[in-house]
C-alpha cells in the first residue's frame, strides 16, 4: 500500500473500482429502459437506506472521539445524509409513491444488506478504517447518481427536483474528500489505520452495493 493518505485513497478507489458491468440497472436508467416500478423501488428502498447509514455515521462520529479527523468525516457523512432525505421525498412523488405505499411496501434482502454492513463497520470497524473503505466506496455510489439524474431528465421527463437526490450524491465533495484525506492520514500518523481491514472493508462494501443493484435489477 502507498504511504500517504492520497496515495492510499487513489489507489484504494482504483483497487475497488467496480467491474463495468457489474451493475444491472444503471445502464437501463440512463437508456430510460428501466420500469417506473423498479424506480419506485429503488425511492421505496433509499427510504430506509438514508436514515440507517445516518445513524450508523453518527455512530461511528460518536466513537471516534478521540480522533477528530475521523469524527468529523463521519459528522459530514451524517449531516449529508440528511440533506439527501429532504431531496427523496421528490424522486418518490415522481414515481407514483404515496405514503400508503411507502408504509406497505417490502423491502429487498438484497438491498438492506448494505446498510445492513454499514451498521455493522459502526460497531466493529476501527474509525480509520472504516473512513477509507467508505470513501473508496463513495466514488463508486457517486458515478452512478450522475448516470441516473441524466437519465431521469433525458427518458423519462423528472424535473431538477425529482433529480436533487441524485445530483446531491453527483456533485464533487472536495470538504468531504479533503476530511477524508486528513482522517486517513491521522490513522497512518497515529498507527491507529490497518490497511488490510480497511481494504476488506471497502470491498465487502462494492460487493454489497453490486447487490443492491442486481436486487432492484430483478423487480419487474
Amino acid at each position: 500500500m502507498p504511504g500517504t493518505a492520497a496515495e492510499m485513497l487513489r489507489t484504494t478507489r482504483s483497487e475497488l473500482a467496480p467491474e463495468p458491468n457489474a451493475n444491472p440497472l444503471v445502464p437501463l436508467v440512463a437508456s430510460g429502459r428501466a420500469s417506473l416500478e423498479t424506480l419506485a423501488a429503488l425511492a421505496l428502498e433509499q427510504h430506509r437506506v438514508i436514515p440507517a447509514d445516518r445513524h450508523a455515521f453518527l455512530h461511528l462520529a460518536q466513537r471516534a472521539s478521540g480522533e477528530p479527523e475521523a469524527a468529523g468525516f463521519f459528522t459530514m457523512l451524517a449531516e449529508g445524509e440528511e440533506l439527501a432525505a429532504e431531496r427523496l421525498g421528490a424522486f418518490a412523488e415522481a414515481c407514483d409513491v404515496d405514503e400508503e405505499r411507502r408504509q406497505a411496501y417490502e423491502p429487498l434482502a438484497g438491498c438492506q444488506a448494505y446498510p445492513a454492513y454499514i451498521s455493522w463497520l459502526a460497531l466493529n470497524a476501527a474509525p480509520a478504517d472504516a473512513v477509507l473503505a467508505i470513501t473508496a466506496n463513495f466514488a463508486t455510489w457517486g458515478t452512478y447518481c450522475a448516470t441516473i439524474a441524466r437519465g431521469l431528465r433525458e427518458h423519462y421527463g423528472f424535473t431538477d427536483e425529482a433529480c436533487a437526490f441524485f445530483d446531491f450524491f453527483a456533485e464533487p465533495a472536495p470538504a468531504l474528500d479533503e476530511q477524508a484525506e486528513a482522517a486517513v492520514q491521522a490513522g497512518l500518523d497515529t498507527g491507529r489505520l490497518d490497511t488490510s481491514s480497511a481494504y476488506t472493508y471497502g470491498r465487502l462494501l462494492q460487493a454489497y452495493e453490486a447487490m443492491f443493484w442486481s436486487a432492484l435489477g430483478q423487480t419487474p
